[in-house]
């Protein structure tokens, strides 16, 4: 049971980027029509969120934006997912990945309103949140060191001082609000703790469902999105 949600997030991204790269939204130099695009495979816009599209914020942290974003990614994810599945367990897992991601993109909606944005960065610093702040409870087994705590900080640092330079084109807002969220969760969780797991089996079912449900209305929003396309191209 353990670690399947990790690997089944990394194969559902991989699979939403190929057929992104199918469609051409990589190599289209038209910036109306790659913002279709990215919009029909689920990215996150401000407006379209205002106008009742809150499934953006779900679908968002499935679309990357080009071959080295889902790459660096799928790294982190693969390193960081695994240990805190071992960890806290799949449910507890799930929970964090999604609330944590969702969090993020509350941030960049509210930071970066009117721009696309995409991928799973807010999601993945809420799991470096989580282990951070392991580390700062004093019931944190010795051996949980070496991934948690203070041994996580270079690599914070670094990455929020590079997202702040200029030319980056990185959406620290979705980084600060997953990790801050990340580390509320991982404060108040309990490591290698199986208890109330019904409860926590339950809030996991809550969680796919509710990432298939925005799927559901992705899927009914890409006619109409198709045919803005045809109509771009046409005229």
């Amino acid at each position: 049971m353990r670690k399947r949600a990790v690997y089944f997030i990394l194969l559902f991204n991989a699979f939403i980027f190929v057929m992104m790269s199918l469609s051409g939204i990589f190599s289209t130099r038209e910036p109306v029509l790659q913002m279709l695009l990215f919009l029909r495979y689920g990215a996150q816009y401000g407006p379209r969120v205002d106008a009742g599209d809150w499934f953006r914020l779900i679908t968002a942290l499935f679309v990357h934006g080009g071959i080295l974003h889902i790459l660096f990614n799928s790294y982190a994810l693969y390193y960081f997912g695994l240990i805190v599945e071992d960890i806290y367990g799949t449910e507890k897992f799930l929970f964090s990945y999604f609330f944590t991601g969702v969090i993020g993109n509350i941030a960049t909606h509210i930071f970066y309103h009117d721009t696309i944005s995409v991928g799973a960065s807010g999601a993945i610093f809420g799991l470096i949140g989580v282990l951070f702040a392991a580390g700062l409870r004093k019931d944190t087994p010795f051996f949980m060191r070496p991934v948690t705590g203070a041994s996580l900080l270079p690599i914070i640092l670094i990455n929020v001082v590079y997202g702040f330079l200029p030319g980056t084109n990185i959406n620290n807002a979705a980084h600060l609000g997953g990790f801050l969220t990340g580390m509320l969760l991982g404060y108040t969780m309990k490591p290698f703790s199986w208890k109330r797991r019904a409860l926590w089996k339950a809030i996991a079912i809550l969680t796919v469902l509710l990432v298939a449900l925005s799927y559901a209305f992705l899927i009914k929003q890409i006619p109409e999105i198709d045919e803005a396309i045809r109509r771009f191209r046409a005229g």
